[in-house]
């Protein structure tokens, strides 16, 4: 059953099927396969989108929106450009940068790679970047987005486990910033090596100028993330507020979102995120049949009996399968699936739910940005017009630094832990 489920889920991808119909109906083959009543399809289908976590994805998405279209996000990249850009490809560096600071906004990947790809996508094109690698970068920055909090996936973690949500948000902020260094590592090699061009050198008053016309905006995260670790609101409020926020900021502050263009953002944020329910609606039912045969748990249990007691293998199949999950399945559903799975294995080998919870997230975001389930690839090709593939070929790269983090995090908890053992009181 294994076997069918991947092999027609891979050949409806091959017919130009798109990837959330691929999903749905390489488990719906399954269901007819097996004689699973098909009552059982709509039932699954909502009870995948109907989480309360969830809430916060429209609200994450449209604060994202109004980031981009408000002009806010430009104000930000103004000051990154006048105090990063000097360095030679430093339009890389910003791209990195302004997608960790507006992961701290909108919680998702790909609302992180819309705004950021929305607005710095035309300036990298005409200081002569090639297209693949802004678009790459820019899509590899996004899966910082469920990393640096607030983050939909440690909600779904934390419910799960029973974990406190607070726990993983502070667990994320370092392994957040690794992923940052590292991109922004390569960028500036890769932009040498290419010889982009630096930014023009900006006078002292205009630099101040940018910063003082930013600081609305860059105290967004601010009042989200202290709002969340006080304790005033919770992280579906959170949303809401970031885009109460930033819809005062663009519209009585910057003045520079109208009505209508405020009515074209939330059908936008209401079509991308109905894109996203849907995709998880049916990943849902993708993980169902995998649940229902046990190919999950089969694939586990075969490579722990070869680590053995071996704690550096144990973690090592562990995260190739959070990995490889993460290429085929959509995070909420490969959360949903493996989680349970894992959970008694992290106790047996006294390891910490927050620091798993951590890396399941690093891994899984990873699959943002690699075929064939890559939505952040998906929304970069939207924005740049390059094909999935073009990107792909570009991307590889930046892949495999962000695997090299999840590694160093899996392997050395202490940036995981340090934060909330300092702030929380975690043992």
């Amino acid at each position: 059953m294994g076997w069918l489920l991947f092999g027609s889920f891979f050949l409806f991808l091959l017919v130009g099927v798109p990837v959330g119909l691929a999903v749905g109906l390489s488990a719906l083959i399954i269901f007819v396969v097996s004689g699973i009543p098909l009552q059982m399809v709509p039932q699954t289908f909502f009870e995948g989108s109907s989480s309360y976590a969830l809430v916060a994805v429209p609200f994450f998405i449209l604060a994202g929106d109004i980031l981009a279209r408000g002009g806010i996000s430009e104000r930000i990249l103004a000051i990154a450009e006048a105090t990063i850009g000097r360095i030679r490809g430093g339009l890389g560096i910003v791209a990195t940068c302004t997608s960790m600071f507006i992961a701290a906004i909108s919680g998702s990947g790909a609302a992180t790679t819309a705004a950021v790809g929305a607005s710095l996508l035309p300036e990298m094109n005409k200081k002569k970047y090639d297209t693949d690698f802004s678009a790459a970068l820019i899509a590899s920055s996004g899966t910082i987005g469920v990393v640096i909090p607030p983050s939909v996936p440690m909600v779904l973690y934390a419910v799960i486990a029973g974990e406190s949500v607070a726990k993983l948000f502070m667990g994320g902020f370092i392994p957040g910033t690794m992923m940052g260094v590292g991109l922004i590592t390569y960028a500036i090699w890769y932009s040498n090596r290419q010889g982009y061009p630096a930014s023009e050198k900006l006078p002292a008053r205009v630099v101040v100028q940018r910063l003082f016309n930013s600081l609305w905006g860059l105290m967004t995260p601010v009042i989200i993330l202290g709002g969340i670790f006080a304790g005033y609101f919770t992280p579906s409020e959170a949303a809401a507020i970031a885009v109460d926020y930033t819809l005062l900021i663009a519209w009585l502050v910057y003045r520079s979102l109208t009505f209508k263009r405020f009515y074209e953002l939330v059908v936008g944020a209401g079509v991308t995120s109905a894109l996203i329910m849907f995709i998880i609606g049916t990943a849902k039912i993708f993980g169902w049949g995998l649940a229902f045969y046990e190919i999950p748990e089969a694939v586990a249990k075969s490579m722990l009996i070869i680590a053995g007691n071996n704690d550096f293998l144990i973690y090592l199949i562990m995260s190739v399968i959070i990995l490889i999950a993460g290429f085929f399945m959509e995070t909420a559903s490969a959360l949903i699936i493996l989680t349970p799975i894992f959970l008694p294995l992290i106790a047996a080998i006294g390891g910490d739910t927050v620091h798993f919870g951590v890396i399941m997230t690093i891994g899984l975001a990873i699959g943002m940005a690699t075929p064939p389930m890559a939505i952040n690839i998906f929304v970069a090709s939207a924005i740049s017009g390059r094909s999935l593939e073009q990107i792909s070929r570009a991307i590889w790269p930046m892949v495999i630094i962000l695997i090299a983090v999840l590694l160093i995090c899996t392997y050395f908890p202490w940036f995981v832990m340090v934060l909330p053992k300092i702030f929380m009181g975690v043992q």
